[in-house]
């Protein structure tokens, strides 16, 4: 007989009542005939069968435009295909298009697509990162994969989480743009489309197919689109069987669209057709897959994408040790590797000393300002591009002076003065103010103290800023100089203090307007001396943690930068410059405010909120003051771009030299190209375009010159993006998908010497094919960051060494933080920043590459205004490549669905490398520098600790991680005989133990004397009528009833006249008690002993929540074949009502007698059994996994649980025991009406459901009737933790006082939970609670109590065992915190008469010490057998009579179902043995094989709950090799998708498993039993019936 495991069977009747709700569609609908629409689902699935061919065409020409599918065909024609072909790529196909009936399908004209095209074409995207050929490559590599594409299902999400904001509801942002840091325009001139133009989505079917279907009626799923037709014939079946609101509404999406006409749904009582229970749809197959059980579409879509082969079949392996290895990136044998000589050190040319240069910057200044006063500086422009005002040479001097002697002196006292020479000073003035940051910076300068030019903290929490106050922290700085408008603007407090930044020191506000100066006095002189080694200025480099550096320069180094810009760019007096660069830092900082005073030059300086407002500015102003020189990035380039259509009169013809800041960007080469072709019919020459490369380490690193000989065209370098991620240069002729395109920056600086060594490791030089870090030696450069000696060290001290091992100078290098090569003709080439290298699995990125290559993808521009940020995050030993992107705010799920698996084929195609995970977040939602772009590091750290709020998620775990460790191959058995030597000889015992010996025990046991329970009930209420055996408490603590021993014995002879003269029963009968936790059920228990009947308690139905916990009692009493019902009036009514007659069929209930009328007379005789053997009751379970089993407990067994607990725990008739727990199955049931009889001890009963009205009401009994012993559930304990937890004091104060309890007993069916029983212990320690005295029992169905913690014997004690070699079935231990520990505490003392073996589960060996294997048991009080209806006698002989294969093959054990394992502790028992723990580890049907490791759910849901703050629960299961996590949000909605990369992330690290299936849930929806375990089985089931009504569910590939 087997325990049915009732597929659509309900729990213990106490789900939580929303996991019910859910449930009770599925409950009933398996008994109902199909209704006819099943039919209908098949010609459905004809029709799409039939239409599939024809989908796959047309949606390839529906993707791209027609001109691009002849571009595509010929590159394929052209291309090889061996990349292709050794690596399985995944490929993403909606199932929309096999759910559309071929008519509605739009097709694609020349007409729509061109019209496509114009939109494509007119440059709204972001063009940096833009250049045709890319475009032209991504779409060629996306066109490639059209032919294999594959269905991937979309990530479901709740309703209230798509909502379509149109776009007026987004404010504009001020600032935008990539990973550069600089924002975009404000309109973009042709802007983004409208929200309408927007969504005429170029797939028309979708949104077709959108219109089509019904989207009310979606539940969990965002794709509505199961067309019209099905959706019309769900309508008119949901219409026939009223569903109640409470069931979640299936899900016609397009995936289910097959099934969703069958879904199961709750009906009235409708005649049943099948047999009662026995119907074999119920049963399982043979795989443990329910038969009846849908599975989602979607999971098998899944499923099928996976089952693709990912990797080479791996090696044979498994080494014994327990160390699971992690898969070592094996290098690619044919991966290509450097050829080239070793590269020689290229020097620039001579720094030629002009005879007039001055002896320092000081001294220009005080030149220029003295001879030619009058002479322009700067000039500042207003938002409109008016000139604001015009700093002279004079008035730079004269103010400088003012502001160099108001630091000098006029700070602190005379004798005290604030800041001396050599001190740092804050710079902080607003972008549109170099004026005044200039007159500051030269005011400093004169004064000798050190500048530090920062950004303007706008609030009191800036991205970054927290880490601009740790660099002025650590400089030591006290005072900050700033403009007064920009004083005025700072954040105040109510009392107009300016408050402390959060991370900055504290700082004197210095405002250093003339005006609030004083006037030096007529002697005072700035001393001015030639350049030495003393520092300059700070400039701050923020790295790619976030962290900001300051890079020293000294004013010798300052004076020769300046010198070699003049020489490389052939500066002259008097010249004009327009700069649009951030003038406090970098290329503007040195060209616009340093390089421009020592020549004497003319900046034009245009801010960045006038480039918003007009992005032409810059060109105008080259035109009007016919400036020679321009200082902009490829940003400024593009927008001029987009804007120029309007200008008429441009002439770019005075420029001489156009410098491109970020010119070694990757992506620059595009914006430079796409502006000379736009601008050469405007007088711009092709020479005049300067690319530079700088580093705040080495400054300007190299600079493209300004020639007059228009025909030597730039250096270019088509390199094969393969051999880069190698480090190795190749140019690339024929595959044109993969290629960079870089241009030179030009030539070493003048008096610089530069090589490129190897990034890592020793500083060695490259050969000349190869990539390195571009390093510098020259006076021109930083000298350290300030305050790190360590990290100065690695960057500003190198020297790079030849293959020999010999330094190549005795001087030593700089680091620039570039990654580059030197090319022909000396040209210096950079294809990266050392900062955005990602190295994934050997092979190294470029995030910039990466950013262009998904910028190119979608020609409609679906990115908000290019903000995209592409980052690394460390998951198992690997780096995994994260991109997050803002979306447009008009587009759909759709849209975003397809435009990132879109993105994530061309980065595979083009950079053969997966994407880890794609999140997409809304518009303006990224962190932001100061100048607008998406602050790198802030966004990761946001997403590492889930805050950044995505509204897309897609996760790659399954193609990006491959360095898992190999899968186990199960060992061959070793033959029994081999395994008992070998652990003879390895020293290991075989692990078995027990509890004391029952014969051996001396006590004055007079229950003994007597066989069974009705006899020692009569004995004692004849012996002591009037002593009180039970006492049941109400929600306030007082006594609502008691019972002594003559009282119960009266009533159960009145309840047994009931059930012989009003049931007719004859002995041996069923009797199922329906009552609530208290006097009656105990009463009615003995009242069926003694009418000779066999009790079967079965929990009563909710009031509140008759649907869902009713069939649960229906079905106990059904499958226990109870002839009769017992209960109160008022369940009786409740069983009767309305209601009930909606949930169950009412007329098939057996009788049912009422004991609140009971007849007044005595009955003839007490029934006494014939044999101890005999049946004494049933105890009815729903165990985890959703098995409903009753075990047959034999008077024997009955008498002797009762002896062993009596003995364990000393009870004796003058004690007192409080008992909260639920009194239906197991150790709860015999606890609360079994032992006190047994033992005449006093129990105090208090049902746990008035705990969640009075939480404290528990602990407040044990302290009021002074209990030293106490026995509580899970869930109890967990009620005092949460609800207690801040009362604590209040408690003391009522008196709670809980030090005399030396017993408090969680009886539990699983692995002991060690954070709640601690937490417990902690918190009521101060009311006196002893730690030792929490502890735990251990039962299970064949064995109701296995281990019970007693009064006597050894704590119970707590081992820590290493998870990973748990997962091979061993047992190894660790030290406490050591990595991948797991604590485990001993279940409580193996009871008297209570013998254990841990066997093997498979072959049923026994098992040494080090194993984990199955716990078997051996007692007088074992149950049994099960009592099921079907005759499966096979299962029962297994579970309840096991022998041992080898060793003590005679004793017959019954199998626990749990694994465990034992070990002999230091300990000594009561009876001086050394004392033997059991240690619970897991049931073994909850257990999942993964990986050919074994995994228990609780050890992932524990590590996933840790994963953030606002998961609450979580629950795990498999479905198909797939793991599904259940996760309860306790947050808002939006905070859904954080979850999913972070609970990916922990499984990874912590279990080395990758995650199929994130399911994100309300709170309450994973259902608990009255145990307080999860019911994962259920929740499997409500999971695959689509019954959850998630909020989000992510399938990640």
């Amino acid at each position: 007989m087997q325990p049915s495991r009732f597929l659509e069977s309900p729990p213990d009747g106490d789900i939580t009542q929303k996991g019910y709700e859910k449930k009770r569609s599925k409950l009933i609908g398996a008994y109902l005939p199909q209704p006819p629409a099943a039919n209908g689902a098949a010609a459905v699935r004809c029709r799409l069968q039939h239409n599939e061919g024809a989908t796959r065409r047309t949606l390839r020409t529906s993707n791209i435009g027609v001109c691009d599918i002849r571009e595509a065909a010929a590159r394929e024609r052209t291309a090889p295909h061996n990349t292709a072909a050794n690596r399985p790529l995944f490929y993403f196909r909606f199932g929309v298009d096999q759910a559309l009936p071929q008519e509605r399908r739009t097709p694609v004209t020349p007409s729509s697509s061109s019209r496509y095209h114009r939109r494509r074409s007119s440059g709204s995207r972001d063009e940096r990162y833009r250049s045709d050929v890319h475009t032209e490559a991504v779409q060629a590599a996306l066109a490639k994969h059209k032919e294999r594409k594959m269905a991937v299902p979309m990530p479901s999400k709740r309703r209230s989480l798509v909502v379509q904001t149109s776009m007026d509801a987004y404010t504009p942002p001020d600032t935008s743009s990539g990973s550069e840091d600089e924002g975009s325009v404000q309109g973009d001139s042709q802007g983004t489309p409208t929200s309408s133009q927007g969504s005429i989505n170029m797939e028309h079917w979708i949104s077709q197919a959108i219109h089509g279907s019904t989207t009310s009626t979606t539940s969990s799923s965002s794709t509505q689109s199961g067309g019209s037709g099905a959706a019309h014939r769900l309508a008119d079946v949901m219409a026939q069987t009223h569903i109640e609101n409470h069931s979640a509404p299936p899900d016609v999406t397009t995936y289910t669209s097959e099934h969703s006409i069958q879904v199961e749904r709750p009906q009235g009582s409708t005649s049943r057709v099948a047999p009662k229970y026995g119907n074999a749809e119920l049963m399982e197959t043979g795989d443990g897959v329910p038969v009846s059980s849908r599975v989602s579409a979607k999971i098998q879509q899944l499923v099928n994408t996976l089952k693709r082969p990912k990797r080479p079949p791996l090696r044979e392996f498994f080494v014994d040790d327990f160390e699971e290895l992690l898969e070592v990136q094996q290098p690619d044998p044919n991966q290509p590797k450097p050829e080239g000589a070793q590269m020689l050190a290229m020097r620039g040319e001579q720094l030629g000393v002009v005879t007039n240069w001055p002896p320092s910057l000081e001294a220009a200044l005080q030149r220029w300002g003295t001879i030619s006063p009058k002479a322009p500086c700067l000039t500042t422009m207003d938002t409109n591009g008016k000139p604001l005002y015009i700093l002279t040479y004079g008035k730079l001097w004269t103010r400088s002076m003012k502001v160099a002697y108001n630091i000098l002196h006029k700070l602190g006292t005379k004798q005290e003065p604030m800041v001396r020479p050599g001190d740092r000073v804050a710079l902080v003035f607003p972008n549109n103010d170099p004026a005044a940051f200039m007159v500051a910076f030269y005011g400093c300068l004169l004064a000798e103290v050190v500048p530090v030019p920062i950004e303007v903290p706008l609030t009191r929490k800036d991205a970054g800023s927290q880490q601009i106050g740790f660099l002025l922290g650590s400089c030591g700085v006290t005072v900050a100089l700033t403009s007064d408008a920009c004083h005025k603007g700072l954040p105040k407090s109510p009392t107009g203090e300016i408050p402390q930044f959060k991370g900055w020191p504290k700082l004197l506000w210095f405002v250093t307007e003339s005006k609030h100066l004083s006037k030096p006095p007529r002697d005072w002189f700035p001393h001015i001396k030639d350049a030495n080694n003393d520092t300059a200025y700070i400039e701050y480099k923020t790295c790619k943690d976030g962290s900001v550096l300051g890079v020293t320069v000294t004013r010798i180094a300052l004076l020769t930068h300046c010198q070699a810009l003049t020489q490389a760019c052939g500066y002259t007096e008097a010249e004009t410059i327009v700069n649009v660069l951030d003038f406090k830092k970098d290329v503007g900082l040195w060209h616009g405010i340093l390089t421009s005073v020592m020549n004497m030059m003319h900046v034009i300086s245009i801010p960045y909120s006038l480039m918003k407002v007009n992005p032409l500015s810059w060109i105008q102003k080259v035109c009007q003051y016919k400036a020679k020189v321009a200082c902009v990035k490829s940003r400024d380039m593009h927008w001029a771009l987009v804007a120029h259509r309007d200008q008429r009169d441009i002439n770019l013809s005075s420029l001489r030299m156009l410098i491109v800041a970020d010119g070694a960007n990757p992506w620059s080469i595009s914006s430079c190209d796409a502006f000379l072709n736009v601008f050469q019919s405007k007088g711009l020459r092709q020479e005049v375009i300067c690319p530079c490369a700088s580093s705040p380490e080495a400054l300007t690193v190299a600079i493209r010159r300004p020639t007059d000989d228009s025909n030597q065209p730039p250096g270019r370098g088509v390199l094969s993006m393969h051999g880069l991620t190698y480090g190795v240069i190749r140019v690339d002729s024929e595959e044109k998908l993969s290629v960079l395109t870089v241009q030179d920056v030009g030539l070493v600086m003048p008096g610089a010497i530069m090589c490129a060594v190897k990034p890592d490791g020793v500083p060695q030089l490259c050969r000349t094919d190869e990539v390195g870090e571009l390093c510098v030696c020259a006076i021109a450069t930083g000298t350290s960051y300030y305050g790190l000696s360590g990290m100065t060290k690695n960057t500003f001290e190198v020297f790079p060494m030849t293959s020999s091992g010999a330094p190549i100078s005795e001087y030593p290098f700089i680091r620039t933080g570039l990654l580059g090569f030197i090319g022909p003709g000396g040209l210096v080439f950079v294809v990266g920043k050392m900062d955005g290298l990602m190295v994934v699995s050997g092979r190294r990125h470029n995030a910039d590459d990466i950013v262009a290559t998904a910028l190119a993808v979608e020609p409609m521009k679906f990115v908000y205004r290019g903000r995209i940020a592409v980052f690394s995050v460390s998951v198992l030993h690997d780096e995994r490549i994260v991109i997050v992107a803002e979306q447009r705010p008009d587009s759909t799920e759709e849209d975003s669905f397809q435009w990132m698996s879109r993105v994530l084929q061309a980065i595979d195609s083009i950079h053969q490398v997966g994407v880890y995970c794609l999140a997409l977040v809304p518009a303006n939602t990224l962190p932001k520098t100061p100048l607008g772009g998406i602050h790198l590091s802030e966004t990761k750290q946001l997403f590492l600790e889930g805050a950044l709020h995505p509204c897309n998620v897609l996760m790659c775990p399954h193609t990006c991680v491959t360095n898992l460790p190999k899968p186990r191959q199960k060992q061959p058995e070793i033959g029994p005989a081999s395994v008992m030597v070998g652990n003879l000889v390895s020293g290991k015992r075989i692990a078995q133990a027990s509890g004391r010996d029952l014969g051996q025990i001396e006590d004055n046991d007079q229950a003994r004397k007597f066989l069974f329970l009705s006899e020692v009930l009569q004995w004692r209420a004849q012996t002591t009528p009037d002593h009180v055996l039970y006492t049941l408490l109400n929600c306030r603590g007082t006594i609502a009833n008691s019972l002594t021993c003559v009282q119960l014995h009266k009533r159960a002879e009145k309840i047994a006249v009931m059930l012989m003269e009003r049931g007719h029963l004859q002995d041996g009968d069923h009797v199922a008690l329906v009552y609530p936790p208290g006097i009656d059920l105990i009463a009615a228990f003995y009242g069926c002993l003694y009418a000779g009947c066999v009790p079967i308690t079965v929990r009563p139905p909710h009031p509140q929540n008759i649907a869902t916990t009713l069939p649960t009692v229906k079905m106990i009493v059904e499958v226990s074949r109870s002839a009769c019902l017992m209960t109160t009036q008022l369940i009786c009514k409740l069983l009767r009502s309305r209601e009930a007659a909606a949930a169950v069929d009412v007329r098939t209930w057996p009788p049912i007698l009422d004991t609140d009328d009971l007849p007044k007379k005595r009955p003839p005789q007490i029934y006494k059994p014939s044999n101890p053997d005999m049946l004494a009751y049933l105890d009815f379970s729903v165990s985890t996994t959703g098995m409903l089993a009753g075990v047959k407990m034999s008077h024997a067994a009955t008498s002797a649980f009762c002896r062993s607990i009596k003995l364990q725990c000393e009870l004796y008739p003058s004690r007192e025991v409080a008992i909260c727990l639920d009194p239906y199955c197991g150790l709860g049931f015999v606890l609360w009406c079994l032992c006190s009889v047994y033992s005449g001890h006093q129990s105090i009963l208090i049902p746990p459901s008035e705990l969640e009205t009075t939480p404290a009401l528990w602990l407040l009994a044990v302290s009021q009737y002074k209990v030293r012993d106490t026995f509580c559930s899970y869930s109890v304990m967990e009620l005092c933790t949460k609800g207690l937890g801040s009362q604590t004091e209040s408690l003391k104060a009522r008196g709670l006082d809980l030090s005399r309890v030396r017993t408090c007993v969680v009886v539990a069916e699983e692995r002991p939970r060690i954070a709640l029983t601690q937490s417990f212990s902690k918190l009521f320690k101060d009311l006196g609670l002893h730690p030792r005295a929490v502890s735990t029992s251990f039962g299970c169905r064949v064995n109701l109590a296995i281990c019970l913690q007693g009064t006597s014997g050894p704590d119970p004690t707590t081992v820590y065992v290493d998870m990973r070699a748990l997962r091979h079935d061993r047992v190894r231990l660790v030290e406490r915190g050591s990595p991948h520990s797991l604590p485990l505490m001993e279940s409580g003392k193996i009871l008297p008469g209570v013998r254990i073996i841990i066997a093997n589960p498979e072959t049923k060996g026994p098992l040494g010490d080090s194993h984990l294997g199955e716990i078997w048991v051996h007692s007088a009080h074992n149950a049994s057998g099960y009592f099921t209806i079907y005759g499966d006698e096979s299962l029962q002989s297994d579970h309840f009579n096991s022998r041992l294969s080898f060793g003590d093959t005679q004793t017959i054990w019954a199998r626990t179902g749990y694994l465990g394992f034992l070990r002999r502790t230091e300990l000594t028992d009561a009876n001086g043995e050394r004392h033997d723990a059991l240690y619970v580890v897991g049931a073994l049907d909850e257990a999942m094989e993964l990986r050919g490791m074994r995994y228990h759910p609780i050890d992932i849901e524990t590590s996933v709950i840790r994963a953030h703050k606002s998961i609450t629960e979580c629950a795990v299961f498999t479905w198909t090799n797939l793991l599904v996590v259940v996760v309860e949000l306790d947050g808002s909605e939006q905070e859904a998708l954080d979850l999913v990369p972070l609970v990916t992330n922990v499984v990874l690290e912590e279990h080395y498993l990758i995650v199929g299936v994130v399911v994100v849930v309300d709170v309450g929806v994973i259902p608990i039993n009255s145990r307080g375990e999860k019911q994962r089985m259920h929740l499997r089931d409500g999971f695959l019936a689509d019954q959850l009504d998630p909020i989000y569910v992510a399938y990640n590939m």
